[in-house]
């Protein structure tokens, strides 16, 4: 260290960052904080950087007393202000922690997995001798409580009682959080290492989890104990000096100027949304359709807070259905990573607690019951993508319920009841029921999911993989030009013109940073309204598609929730190209998108009309009144042969009403299952 550290703190300050230490002094004591970049330090005099790296500690303090002994234009004091480092060199995961580290200054890279309460900490503790009243303070340097041995006074120096005056003690905010690898960093099997850091002052309450982060601090240890005395192994934590965000929500990246000029720009192109359609997931080839839907899910509508405390959500929920292999894997990686606080996650691998929350010991605090986040509260302000979503439980299905809906998750484990925020959208992939589907079969029965779930979906998109010769052709020139791609990018001696030309296939049109700050500028700023035109143009799609319900024995096309959905993507489509008002062009997108996916499952193949309760209910109204008059005929039969009714004599007279053979049996089939009707004996029936 140099001989004057203090002296060469000030020098420092004074000529890199005088600016900011005139504002850190004019918003003091709201602001505590001066941020140094390590880079500044390095440059300025490497010697002394390197200091700080490996004696972390006296460089600190110097630079906390540096700050006191600045003549400053303002009369003010900052005794309570922190020096805090950022920009370190070299970022480590916890895995790669070593005994070598301990006591040095590293930056710590991961993902918050938990945190504690923000709970008073005594730094200097008052204490007043009961003998003589002589009152001096006792500084609380270690995590265990230091209690004075003998008084001070040279005139009492007697050994106690000493009684601690909270009210004369000083205080300081703490906070415990512990720290995960990120899931990409992970080699095959490993398992995610966690570290515990504490922070103190401004920097607790400021991270939550699900945040990612890299926290600078001094990495320390302690010694573990075991049940027969103390263990020669040791633990080690983190003494947080200062943290940075790596991944913000949308609503949080920051935009320049510069920025803001190129989106606006960029929102002016008339063919934009082409642009963002080319720049979604662009080495999968097709799926335009699927592609302006995950745009706009990116985009999203707005939540509203109504007077009476409804909360109406804007987030878009998202399903994809489809035969194996047709990468709706791979679309749900990427939007995953496209979205600030994406998670994803499998479905076979997933259970309720993991999806919601779970309770569990807390470790950090005082080993209460607290609730840990799982992947739905994680995603946050985000996107959850969950791929196999056939392959969940039942009863772990059930738990996205409330949170598709309401937003939240509500938790009563362990004693302990809270409601947790979920305002996430949700995107999902499931395979059909029988691992691809049949053409000759009802799309809505080869699904997998349970009625009350798909009725939650804003869209879902039926994707089959049918043999065509020119999409075929283009589909493999796509995948071997990729492939092509990224063999060239490993070779020697390819010339970077080369592999430019060739990476062409799969290049975004916008860069993925550029459109996440185009996406984030669009959540931050832009909250359309609905013109009166769009608002005559949405009703009046919604009311026709009624009006196919208005008779008796005709099927209940679509709900109120499909009017909800279009409103929310009419939402999204303004967004997308920066406007204040939702146009008819917007009206127009989303009924053509609304109406395609309805096509696909909210159709009775039977009548050929919509109808909501395919979805809804998972039995069409023409199966329902089928059902209905199947129990009358077995009421029927069973009176004339006074007990039960045989079977083949039920489908005769089914098939006299007009009601196919095989068509019967089925509707048989699924009574028998749900317990509507009894087989006595074999081939006779029973209304229990």
């Amino acid at each position: 260290m140099s001989s004057d550290p203090v002296a060469k703190w000030e020098v420092f300050v004074r000529n890199r960052y005088w600016d900011e230490l005139l504002e850190l002094a004019d918003s003091y004591p709201e602001r505590r904080s001066l941020l140094i970049s390590f880079s500044d330090l390095d440059r300025y005099d490497p010697e002394f950087a390197d200091d700080l790296l490996e004696n972390p500690d006296p460089a600190l303090d110097a630079a906390g007393t540096a700050l006191l002994e600045i003549d400053l234009p303002i009369d003010v004091v900052l005794e309570e202000a922190h020096v805090r480092i950022v920009e370190l060199p070299q970022r480590f995961n916890t895995s790669e922690l070593r005994s070598d580290q301990i006591g040095k200054m590293i930056a710590i890279d991961g993902l918050v997995r938990t945190v504690t309460e923000v709970r008073p900490k005594i730094n200097s503790a008052a204490f007043e001798c009961q003998r003589c009243g002589h009152l001096f303070y006792k500084e609380q340097t270690s995590s265990k409580f230091q209690e004075p041995y003998d008084c001070p006074n040279e005139a009492c120096d007697r050994r106690g009682p000493f009684k601690l005056l909270l009210s004369k003690s000083r205080f300081v905010d703490a906070q415990n959080v512990r720290i995960q690898e990120s899931p990409e960093d992970l080699r095959g099997g490993a398992q995610p290492q966690t570290l515990d850091v504490q922070l103190e002052d401004d920097m607790a309450g400021q991270i939550y989890p699900g945040d990612r982060v890299i926290l600078n601090g001094i990495l320390r240890s302690y010694q573990r104990t075991t049940q027969t005395g103390k263990s020669t192994y040791f633990d080690l934590y983190l003494d947080g000096n200062s943290m940075e965000m790596t991944e913000q929500e949308f609503e949080e990246i920051e935009i320049s100027p510069e920025d803001k000029k190129i989106i606006l720009d960029l929102s002016k192109n008339p063919e934009i949304y082409d642009e963002i359609k080319r720049s979604i997931a662009p080495s999968i080839y097709g799926y335009d359709d699927v592609k302006e839907a995950l745009a706009l899910q990116l985009f999203s509508g707005f939540a509203k807070a109504l007077p009476d405390g409804t909360r109406i959500r804007g987030d878009i929920h998202i399903l994809l259905v489809g035969d194996p292999g047709i990468a709706k894997s791979q679309l749900l990686r990427y939007i995953s990573k496209l979205s600030p606080r994406g998670i994803y996650t499998s479905g076979k691998s997933s259970t309720a607690a993991g999806l919601t929350a779970t309770a569990v010991k807390d470790e950090l605090g005082d080993g209460r019951w607290t609730i840990e986040a799982g992947a739905l509260v994680l995603a946050d302000k985000g996107i959850a993508a969950v791929d196999e979503m056939d392959k969940m439980r039942k009863e772990d299905r059930s738990a996205l319920h409330e949170a598709m809906e309401q937003q939240t998750i509500s938790v009563a484990k362990a004693g302990v009841m809270a409601t947790l925020k979920s305002r996430c959208a949700l995107l999902a992939a499931a395979n059909p029921k029988y691992g691809r589907f049949d053409k000759y079969e009802p799309v809505a029965q080869q699904i997998n999911l349970s009625p009350a779930l798909m009725s939650r979906f804003d869209l879902i998109f039926v994707l089959t993989d049918d043999p065509n010769d020119q999409r075929d052709s283009a589909i493999a020139g796509h995948i071997l030009q990729s492939n092509y791609a990224g063999e060239l990018s490993l070779q020697d001696g390819v010339s970077q013109d080369e592999i430019d030309l060739a990476m062409k296939v799969i290049q975004p049109a916008i860069e993925p940073e550029l459109l996440r700050k185009y996406i984030a500028y669009a959540r931050k700023n832009i909250f359309p309204t609905l013109t009166e035109e769009v608002k005559d143009q949405l009703k009046s799609y919604y009311v026709n598609l009624r009006k196919q319900g208005a008779d008796s024995d005709k099927p209940v096309p679509v709900t109120a929730r499909q009017l909800e959905a279009l409103i929310r993507l009419s939402e999204a489509s303004s967004r997308l190209r920066l406007r204040n008002e939702i146009t008819l062009e917007d009206g127009e997108r989303v009924i053509r998108i609304v109406e395609s996916c309805l096509r696909q499952v909210g159709v009775d193949p039977e009548t050929g009309l919509f109808d909501a309760d395919v979805i809804a209910t998972g039995i069409s109204k023409s199966t329902r009144d089928k059902t209905r008059l199947i129990k009358d005929l077995i009421r029927e039969v069973c009176t004339e042969h006074q007990g039960s009714a045989p079977v083949e004599e039920v489908l005769e007279r089914a098939e006299e009403q007009g009601i196919d053979r095989h068509r019967a049996e089925d509707i048989i089939g699924r009574m028998r299952l749900y317990g509507e009707i009894i087989e006595p004996r074999n081939g006779f029936l029973k209304i229990p």
